[in-house]
């Protein structure tokens, strides 16, 4: 299901989901030596990254990933890597390590293959997953109506990864599958803005998974996602 928190600031939003972000970090670092973290794209999160990025915490037993990647050249304006680069492997955090979903030119069976073997050894389950959220309640590159949701959002599907190649938004891509996402210790959605407020209504009233796939993370029975949301 999900827990809600609203925030007056989105810098009070950033500073409240790094702290709780660096303490589940920090815990399993001590529980089992080593930490895992996949996070959205976009625009939203600069300001929490940047925060988060200062945490004291021992950064070189955390790996970094994304819930989603275009597969698009890393210095592109459109690559999440370069924003994960710029903004969160930063200060304290600049000694983390990070597992790139972007890997070549080329998007080949075997490249994914090779991906998904590399994703199971060595990240899932993850401690903590950052979830983003679209207009359409689309979430990592899980889009409405596509031709890969159905695969997508199949909780018995053994795959980690997935090639995605959105009807309603540019780029070829590689997400994580529902069904690797939810294995994830500490899930979180990170919002911001009276429009993805409506959404996130929007979301929270229905119960098509097709049509918003963000839904099968906020009313699964199982899950306790947490909704972090700033004006």
């Amino acid at each position: 299901m999900h827990q809600l928190t609203e925030f007056s600031t989105r810098n009070d939003l950033d500073v409240s989901l790094a702290q709780s972000v660096s303490e589940i970090l920090a815990q399993a670092i001590k529980r089992k030596g080593k930490a895992s973290i996949a996070v959205s794209g976009g625009s939203t999160p600069k300001g929490f990254f940047k925060v988060l990025s200062q945490s004291d915490i021992d950064w070189s037993k955390v790996t970094i990933t994304l819930a989603d990647e275009r597969w698009v050249a890393i210095d592109s304006q459109d690559s999440n890597t370069r924003l994960v680069h710029e903004n969160l492997l930063q200060n304290n955090a600049a000694a983390a390590n990070f597992f790139h979903l972007k890997q070549g030119e080329e998007f080949s069976d075997e490249t994914l293959n090779d991906l998904n073997i590399a994703a199971k050894a060595t990240l899932l389950p993850l401690d903590v997953l950052i979830l983003g959220m679209g207009e359409d309640g689309h979430t990592a590159s899980l889009f409405p109506c596509s031709d890969e949701i159905n695969v997508a959002l199949n909780e018995t599907n053994d795959a980690a990864l997935l090639k995605v190649q959105p009807k309603t938004a540019p780029h070829q891509r590689i997400s994580f599958t529902f069904a690797s996402l939810i294995t994830s210790k500490n899930i979180f959605l990170h919002s911001c803005g009276e429009g993805k407020k409506t959404v996130l209504t929007q979301a929270l009233n229905g119960d098509d998974l097709l049509e918003m796939p963000i839904r099968a993370f906020l009313q699964h029975p199982s899950l306790n996602t947490q909704i972090f949301w700033a004006p």
